[in-house]
């Protein structure tokens, strides 16, 4: 992830987070409500090009919602290996606000602290994460090559 991708993580983990949660529960109801049609519809003619079989149009609209939710949980997952890479006390404070959903201009009435310092921490922070996360790309690479000689 880049540095903007990281930024734009830590200001929606929160609802990135309660999205996964839903979604976990709606994906453990199987969808027991759907039926084909029958009687007459189902003898007539359908339009040309999509599916008509709801049952076939669910199963491809929760993969899809699946794939998206996975999307999610990458995300939630790299901000969270490394959240314990931020060390400095004020570091870890915007950060747990960040990360509880609180915006920068209130993060900076609870800190007493300028918005402008605000995010220059912020700033720090998101270059920290990315600096882990180019040198855990780099141990990759290199130890793929190191396998492939």
């Amino acid at each position: 992830m880049n540095k903007k991708e990281i930024e734009n993580a830590l200001r929606d983990y929160k609802w990135m987070i309660n999205e996964i949660k839903r979604q976990r529960e709606i994906q453990s109801d199987a969808g027991t409500n759907l039926v084909a049609q029958s009687g007459i519809e189902s003898a007539m003619p359908k339009a040309q090009g999509t599916t008509s079989d709801p049952v076939a149009i669910e199963v491809v609209r929760r993969d899809n919602k699946f794939s998206w939710v996975h999307k999610l949980e990458k995300k939630v997952t790299f901000i969270q290996e490394r959240i314990s890479l931020i060390k400095e006390s004020r570091e870890i404070a915007v950060l747990e606000c960040m990360l509880d959903g609180m915006s920068m201009r209130a993060i900076s009435n609870h800190m007493g602290l300028s918005e402008r310092h605000i995010f220059r921490i912020k700033n720090s922070i998101v270059s920290q994460m990315a600096e882990m996360a180019d040198m855990s790309y780099l141990a990759h690479k290199v130890t793929d090559q190191k396998r492939c000689v």
